[in-house]
């Protein structure tokens, strides 16, 4: 069974920012997609950002475009979110989520992998 570690999180003040990392066995991601989703407090999770691990592709909801950057390493097997300009609602558990496929896709059921989730928290 594939087990992906999320790590990075922390406190942090508005205007800072974070890098959360998703390493995952060798072979895990090839070919698929991981995403990064949060679940905010009394908030259902929401789909943050996503990479096409084979071209690099991605995707992002509007609200972290220009702040927010995905990318991966193919040599460590593993996906970074780059946090920058950080606000206080970004705070929120961060999860990190392989998809099988290509299809950059922001439906959570459609990811069959999780981690177990990192916490970001933002201060005003």
């Amino acid at each position: 069974q594939v087990q992906l570690v999320e790590s990075g999180g922390g406190l942090v003040q508005a205007g800072g920012s974070l890098s959360l990392s998703c390493t995952a066995s060798v072979g895990a991601f090839d070919m698929h997609i991981v995403g990064w989703f949060r679940r905010a407090a009394g908030k259902e999770r929401e789909f943050v950002a996503g990479i096409r691990w084979g071209d690099g592709g991605t995707t992002y909801i509007d609200s972290v475009k220009g702040r927010f950057t995905v990318s991966r390493d193919i040599a460590k097997n593993t996906v970074y979110l780059q946090m920058n300009s950080l606000k206080p609602e970004d705070t929120a558990i961060y999860y990190c989520a392989r998809r099988l496929g290509s299809e950059l896709s922001k439906r959570q059921y459609e990811y069959n992998a999780w981690g177990q989730g990192t916490q970001v928290t933002v201060s005003s």
